[in-house]
Order: C-alpha cells, then sequence, then structure tokens
C-alpha cells in the first residue's frame, strides 16, 4: 500500500487547497445573503484566500515536477484513467485560473486605486499595475471579462469537484479499492 500512497507533502497541500476552495465556495454563496457592512470583509477573506490558494497551488505544482505521483491499479478501466487524468489536468488547470482571473479582475476594478487590499488584513497585497494603468473603459471590460471568466469557472470547478469526489467514493466503496488511503494522513 505505501507505494500507492500520496507523500506526506503532497497530501498536506491536497487538503490545504481543498479546504481553502471549499471555505472561498462558501463564501461566495454567503456574501449575497450578509448585511451590507459584513459584505466587503467577506469578499477581502474572499480575495485573501484566492491569493493563498495560488501560492499553495504553486508549491503543488513544483513538488509534483519533482516527485511523481503513485500509480493508479492496473485493474482500473481505460476510461476511468482518462477520466481520472482529464479531471486532475482540469482541476489543476483552475487552481491557477481561479485566482488568477479574480486577481485581473479586481486589479481591473474602478475603485482598485482608492480600496488597496490586504491579505488578511495583515499587509497589502499588489493590483497588478499594468492592469491598474489602463484607461477606465478597458479596465470595465476586463473587470466584467474577468468576472465572467471566473464565474464559469466556479461552475466547471463544481463538476469537476463532483467527479473528482465521485470517483474516489466509486473505487472506495463499489470496487473496494483503499483509493482514499491513497490522499489521506493516517495509514
Amino acid at each position: 500500500m505505501d507505494g500507492r500512497r500520496y507523500s506526506g507533502v503532497a497530501i498536506a497541500l491536497h487538503w490545504l487547497i481543498a479546504a481553502a476552495i471549499i471555505a472561498n465556495v462558501a463564501l461566495a454563496w454567503i456574501w449575497p445573503h450578509l448585511a451590507d457592512e459584513r459584505v466587503r470583509p467577506a469578499i477581502d477573506v474572499h480575495k485573501s484566500i484566492g491569493v493563498t490558494v495560488l501560492g499553495l497551488a504553486v508549491m503543488r505544482l513544483l513538488w509534483r515536477a519533482t516527485h511523481a505521483p503513485p500509480p493508479l491499479p492496473n485493474r482500473y478501466q481505460r476510461w476511468e484513467l482518462a477520466l481520472s487524468h482529464a479531471t486532475h489536468g482540469l482541476l489543476y488547470l483552475l487552481i491557477f485560473a481561479m485566482p488568477l482571473s479574480g486577481w485581473i479582475m479586481d486589479s481591473a476594478w474602478k475603485d482598485a486605486a482608492t480600496h488597496p487590499m490586504f491579505w488578511f488584513g495583515l499587509f497589502q497585497w499588489p493590483r497588478l499595475g499594468f492592469i491598474m494603468a489602463l484607461d477606465l473603459d478597458t479596465r470595465n471590460w476586463l473587470h466584467d471579462l474577468f468576472g465572467a471568466a471566473h464565474v464559469w469557472g466556479s461552475y466547471l470547478l463544481y463538476g469537476l469537484f463532483a467527479l473528482h469526489v465521485g470517483g474516489a467514493f466509486k473505487h472506495q466503496l463499489l470496487d473496494g479499492d483503499a483509493e482514499l488511503q491513497r490522499m489521506w494522513f493516517a495509514r
């Protein structure tokens, strides 16, 4: 079994990123129902979590580039392997695309210059200066474009999350494979 387990670093990065993404999805669903004075703080936490996911994603990609994942069992069907690889590839793409699209959207926001963003209230997180330097019409267009990409990316994320979790539980519960143990802390 140990040859099929992910490394401790890969497991920690997986669950940190997963928890951060779940928290960000929850915030995005909650803030429309908050009192007006609580919306901006919720959005600021969402942004802080987003840039944290981006940093963790860079670390995870670097780890993955230098540490091969454990092989999948030989008994998996070809379509299962193809779907697994496609799902994981798209999830990797999204853990970069979502924070980047949010950062671009935030940098293009018409009030970005007068409303700095602070990473969890600790220090000012920079906006993308080359975007802030654009004329207002272009920034508004970019804000809307990357805002739409961020929303559509979230829908894709929901579907991929369902495939990822559903596949893991299918292998664990229906096929009797020790799939969840590959990416869990305890042996």
